[in-house]
């Protein structure tokens, strides 16, 4: 079931993992992963809110705006060009001189190659598409490797873009190398948006500016306020409390049983299922609207679009998909 925005800009929660869960990500490949994520993103025109590699799945976090209010000159086109093929290599179709020359001819030569390269540009599937295949070429020539590193399409869920709904997900996903036991405090996991960011990269600190709906430049305001959401003041096992920062099973079991919630900043630090397999996630109203415009695909009976999330609070979000097992784990 693939949930449709409609017209507009969106908030996409992209995962994607690699075929049979192999450890694929070593400190290098990260790092190359790391940048091509920015470089894409940058052809694509879309924007990296957050994002997280792990050894054998990734998280990001991206916002798309609607193609039909965007504007792209033939010297945008070109740059954008330039920044994801930069120096002539073997996967690049066509030198950039050559685009520029064509673009600048007229022509129907110059509309076909035009409407080529912005059918690859605001959109989340051709982000991922991109992003994707130019790391499987990468990898796959590094190693002698053919075939494919990835298991299936990328899993996509649609984030309200204001509100506490894009600011829990951007704190889970930063908190996933904590989870992971890879690092106690997430700022030192170098391969997250918030790593990033605390390290002194503009775009993530940008991307995260967005998340907390302040402006870009004021970092020492927008780091303080997206700290202590990620930090979960008093949550179990946050950083210096020891295990790792994750919450342990039978303590969200135990909660479950009896009836009661975990708060918040407990939760996001476990591996919550409906940041994965929600659909969408927003106010009741929010998801009411994607619910409507996605009408044909849900069956007669039902009538309305929100469902409650269990286990927190969660701020008064809801889902489009009611998981009916363990949202836990």
């Amino acid at each position: 079931m693939k949930i449709e925005q409609g017209h507009g800009s969106a908030v996409y929660h992209c995962i994607s993992r690699t075929v049979n869960k192999e450890m694929l990500f070593d400190v290098g490949a990260k790092e190359v992963f790391r940048r091509q994520i920015w470089r894409v993103a940058e052809f694509s025109g879309v924007r990296i809110l957050t994002y997280c590699v792990m050894t054998n799945h990734v998280h990001l976090l991206v916002w798309v705006p609607d193609r039909n209010e965007v504007e792209v000159t033939d010297q945008e086109l070109v740059r954008r060009y330039r920044v994801l093929y930069g120096e002539r290599t073997q996967y690049q179709r066509m030198r950039t001189e050559v685009v520029e020359k064509t673009l600048q001819g007229g022509g129907e030569e110059a509309q076909e190659l035009r409407e080529r390269l912005m059918h690859r540009m605001h959109d989340i599937s051709e982000y991922m598409k991109s992003l994707k295949q130019r790391y499987t070429r990468w990898y796959n020539h590094k190693h002698g490797r053919v075939g494919t590193l990835w298991s299936e399409r990328f899993k996509s869920m649609m984030v309200q873009e204001q509100g506490e709904g894009v600011r829990i997900v951007a704190a889970y996903i930063d908190l996933n190398p904590v989870r992971g036991g890879m690092v106690e405090d997430p700022k030192d996991y170098r391969y997250s948006g918030y790593g990033e960011a605390m390290g002194g990269s503009k775009g993530a600190r940008e991307g995260l500016a967005w998340v907390m709906g302040q402006e870009a430049g004021r970092w020492g305001e927008e780091s303080a306020s997206y700290r202590r959401l990620v930090y979960c003041k008093g949550a179990v096992g946050a950083p210096g409390q020891g295990g790792g920062g994750k919450i342990r099973q039978e303590r969200w079991r135990e909660q479950m049983e009896r009836g009661g919630r975990l708060p918040v900043a407990e939760a996001i630090r476990c591996r919550v299922r409906y940041f994965a397999d929600g659909g969408v996630i927003g106010t009741g109203a929010y998801v009411q609207r994607i619910f409507e415009s996605n009408r044909e695909q849900f069956g007669a009976r039902r009538r309305t679009g929100p469902r409650r999330m269990k286990g927190s609070e969660w701020e008064g979000l809801r889902v489009l998909r009611d998981l009916r097992n363990e949202v836990f784990g």
